[in-house]
């Protein structure tokens, strides 16, 4: 064969594994592609007269044989699909569960969204999702609120949560007395929308229900795309800083049918009993199961990611004043250029960030046990 034909057999090859490198690296997630799975879980309906109920919780099952499972919970507005990009990074290696919380896509509600949903409430979902999926152990992945909720199922249930993954919002201790979020708006003025959602649940409700991709779009924003500077502090209105925008840009980190998918799933429920988390009588219901119980801090391994440009909050700030660390003793801290989003709108760092720690987390594990065989031995 001569060195012509030579030639153009390697260029043939290198094309054909260029193409086909390209298609299996960046091909466009679609979540109608994850089928579902739901489980009855059992659940409270305070108001008005503590009613014993059941719910149905949707979450997708990914990679079941795998050794270790990562639980990943989204925040608010999120969905499980907002966890595409570490879906894809993490499929092969890991078993992951991505859950719908309550309230939210497929998965249903007890029907009160002022006080039947506390830490504790939405940490007995989780256990119930882990046990329909025979899971016994879990590394809890959280975004947002969903880190919150990593940090409080580690807190109550360390034999279930081994490792706790918190994205942006930093672990939020129950020592000390209640704080609500009037009290913290004068530091934090963008999250006076809280005490929209708390004390007008149903007029924000409405708002947000009447255009759901608009309210999509005003809050899933990145560095580049940001939204208005008074975004968030109004008490009277969740879109009124968006009123001189016509038509929000599209998300600048999802594709269409990952927005698309996003507006279908918050129609099916809308947005009312999304507002779980900010409600007056949860989130005093969560601080006082947590001194009933006693106990403040979550001593297993932590990583908390930090993003450095998010409109919401200064994160590392907040966590100082909270004093994070001081309760996630085995903390390790990462900063990453962002907004609220980050794991989104920073895939790669946020990523690597996350599996090198996990490999760590592996690595002790191994020496753990080969330390045990020889005191053994």
């Amino acid at each position: 064969m001569h060195t012509g034909s030579i030639g153009w057999i390697k260029a043939a090859i290198l094309v054909a594994l260029s193409g086909s490198l390209l298609v299996s690296a960046n091909p466009e997630f679609d979540p109608q592609d994850f089928p579902k799975h739901h489980v009855v879980c059992p659940a409270v309906k305070r108001i008005p007269n503590n009613e014993a109920i059941k719910i149905s919780l949707s979450y997708v099952n990914i990679n079941p044989k795998a050794n270790q499972t990562l639980l990943m919970i989204h925040g608010w507005p999120g969905l499980w699909s907002t966890w595409a990009r570490q879906i894809e990074e993490f499929k092969s290696s890991y078993h992951l569960i991505i859950p719908d919380l309550r309230g939210f896509g497929e998965s249903t509600h007890p029907g009160d969204v002022r006080a039947s949903n506390t830490m504790g409430d939405l940490a007995g979902d989780l256990t119930c999702i882990l046990k329909d999926a025979h899971v016994s152990s879990a590394i809890c992945v959280g975004h947002d609120w969903g880190a919150q909720l990593c940090y409080e199922s580690a807190r109550m249930r360390p034999d279930i949560f081994t490792a706790v993954v918190g994205a942006v919002v930093p672990y939020i201790p129950s020592a000390g007395e209640f704080v609500p979020v009037n009290a913290l708006t004068g530091a934090f003025p963008k999250l006076t929308y809280q005490l929209y959602f708390d004390s007008k649940t149903d007029a924000a409700t409405a708002e947000l229900d009447r255009d759901i991709r608009r309210s999509i779009r005003s809050t899933l924003r990145s560095v580049d795309s940001p939204p208005p500077a008074d975004f968030l502090t109004s008490p009277d209105s969740f879109l009124g800083a968006w009123s001189d925008v016509k038509t929000i840009p599209p998300v600048p980190f999802l594709s269409s049918k990952e927005e698309d998918y996003m507006v279908q799933q918050y129609r099916k429920q809308g947005f009312k009993y999304t507002f779980e988390f900010y409600t007056t009588e949860d989130r005093n219901g969560s601080w006082a199961l947590a001194q009933i119980q006693g106990n403040f801090s979550v001593p297993q391994p932590v990583l908390a990611i930090y993003p450095t440009g998010d409109p919401v909050a200064n994160w590392s700030a907040a966590a100082e004043l909270l004093h994070s660390q001081t309760f996630t003793p085995n903390a390790e801290v990462e900063t990453l250029g962002g907004a609220h989003w980050v794991h989104i709108e920073n895939p790669k760092k946020f990523n690597k960030i996350v599996r090198k720690w996990l490999e760590k987390l592996d690595a002790q594990k191994i020496d753990s046990l080969e330390d045990r065989a020889e005191d053994e031995l």
